[in-house]
């Protein structure tokens, strides 16, 4: 019953946050030096950078042990995190203090991922459950 689409979305997802992650970081550097980037507002990028990375792997991991396993609570609760993963996408996307068009690029393709593995993963669920 687990879904190879799903497991195959997690595995792609994974090697994406990390290109995400290192560009996403790397442009952080590159607005601090080039545009001044206020210290409180850095510091502030730069933590929520670091939360989301630590819900990705809590989220791809949960999702991935649920999917093999067959099991729906991993499963459910690496779809509650991945609420959590949007939120701070959604946050990288409008609201960080200075958004690039590779910002809008890359969260959109991020949010774009999200979206179709909440829908795998509510598929996987409900065959799961009955």
């Amino acid at each position: 019953l687990s879904s190879l689409p799903l497991q195959i979305l997690f595995y792609i997802n994974g090697i994406y946050y990390i290109f995400y992650f290192l560009v996403t970081l790397a442009m952080i550097v590159y607005k601090s030096q080039v545009f001044g980037y206020p210290d409180d507002f850095l510091a502030c990028d730069l933590a929520l950078l670091f939360i989301m990375a630590i819900l990705e792997v809590l989220r791809l991991y949960l999702g991935s042990k649920g999917n093999l396993t067959e099991e729906e609570a991993p499963l459910g609760l690496s779809l509650a995190v991945t609420l959590g993963s949007v939120v701070l996408s959604v946050y990288f996307l409008v609201w960080q203090t200075y958004v690039l068009k590779a910002d809008v690029i890359l969260n959109s393709v991020l949010l774009c991922a999200y979206g179709f593995e909440s829908v795998l993963k509510v598929t996987a669920i409900a065959a799961f459950v009955s």
